[in-house]
């Protein structure tokens, strides 16, 4: 039992050599993962399941704040049970602007803005003339580090319309994964 302890103990304490950005260091993250997406004001909206990926770049201002920005592909969208139309599929650049406290070493959450630009939009096959080019969002979350892994997840509240004309806005929730790359050691 006693080893057992001493193990987990080295191994907390190992965390929080590679738990967060030091002052001035920055990282890149790529990561990836999955969009469950959904619009709201739509009476009959499932949800969508989608990916993202990308890169973020992080810079750490303080013992425990940094602030990231990234390019990230995101799969949105829904899926309707309306006899008129099946699906809603919008791609988006999403252009993620976070800060990040941690909390605990390697456990950080974040909040922020979301500026989104359209790569394509189709109801069903048919290409969607009525999106918006920009979208924006508000993303808040929570992401654990562990030897320069890193699960991220996020909640997008979409501010802006979709459709113009139109009251449908963007919601969901992104898993990624990434692994910070130190670009410097400060």
């Amino acid at each position: 039992m006693k080893k057992l302890m001493m193990i987990a103990a080295l191994m907390l304490m190992s965390m929080g050599a590679f738990a967060q950005n030091e002052i001035g260091q920055i990282t890149v993250k790529p990561m990836a993962g999955v969009n469950i997406a959904t619009m709201t004001n739509m009476r009959t909206a499932k949800t969508r399941i989608g990916a993202v990926a990308g890169v973020e770049g992080e810079y750490g201002f303080a013992k425990n704040f940094s602030i990231t920005a990234g390019l990230l592909y995101s799969m949105q969208g829904e899926k309707s049970s309306d006899s008129e139309y099946s699906s809603y599929k919008y791609d988006y650049l999403n252009i993620p602007i976070l800060a990040n406290y941690y909390v605990y070493p390697g456990l950080a959450i974040k909040a922020g803005m979301q500026p989104g630009i359209k790569l394509s939009a189709k109801i069903d096959d048919r290409t969607n003339d009525d999106a918006n080019g920009f979208y924006f969002s508000f993303p808040v979350g929570a992401s654990y580090e562990y030897s320069n892994f890193v699960i991220d997840a996020r909640y997008n509240f979409g501010v802006s319309k979709a459709d113009n004309p139109g009251s449908a806005k963007h919601s969901w929730f992104s898993i990624t994964v990434g692994y910070k790359i130190p670009i410097n050691t400060k």
